[in-house]
């Protein structure tokens, strides 16, 4: 009897080791790895999904409440650094001229990609209907996911691409950068 429940005991125990490791191209790899790979593809799909809601919340929300719902999806630094794009060479406070917005932000941004002069996610100042026609996963990391995305506005016939990074900072996500095409 104590030398079948030892065997059962050592047979559990092999057990679960086998559970633990798998055999690839003749190695021994841990799933941890692959369970770690599993999340971080949920974790982009999440992005994804957070992102093509927020565009679309942004631009139903009530006229004037722009700011206020961009502040709530984008980072303190995207904030402030697009705020000051749309308004370089305005007459407005604390308006910066091109080259002070280039000195400003060129150590954190690619200011090429600002969107100088245009709004937050489409070129167009006025809009219909704002939809998110794709939303492409170009490339992640750990806790950074860069996104081609394609808004479309049926209504005045238009396409907005850009390139979107959102990152996820304190669990929730936010945008962390858009590079915008300036209108030809």
């Amino acid at each position: 009897m104590k030398r079948t429940i030892i065997a059962s005991l050592f047979m559990i125990i092999a057990c679960k080791e086998e559970k633990k490791e798998i055999k690839k191209d003749g190695e021994i790899q841990p799933i941890k790895e692959k369970v770690v790979l599993h999340n971080e593809s949920n974790e982009a799909e999440e992005a994804q999904k957070w992102l093509e809601k927020s565009i679309v919340h942004y631009f139903k929300a009530d006229i004037g409440s722009e700011e206020k719902n961009m502040q709530k999806i984008t980072t303190k630094d995207y904030f402030d650094y697009k705020t000051d794009a749309t308004n370089v060479n305005l007459d407005v406070d604390g308006s910066l001229t091109d080259k002070e917005f280039q000195d400003k932000w060129k150590s954190k941004f690619d200011t090429s990609k600002a969107g100088v002069g245009i709004g937050f996610l489409i070129s167009a100042q006025d809009w219909n209907s704002i939809e998110v026609e794709s939303c492409d996963l170009k490339s992640s990391s750990r806790d950074e996911y860069i996104f081609n995305v394609v808004l479309r506005d049926d209504g005045f016939k238009a396409q907005y691409p850009s390139v979107i990074k959102v990152v996820k900072e304190n669990g929730s996500f936010l945008i962390a950068d858009v590079w915008q095409d300036e209108p030809k």
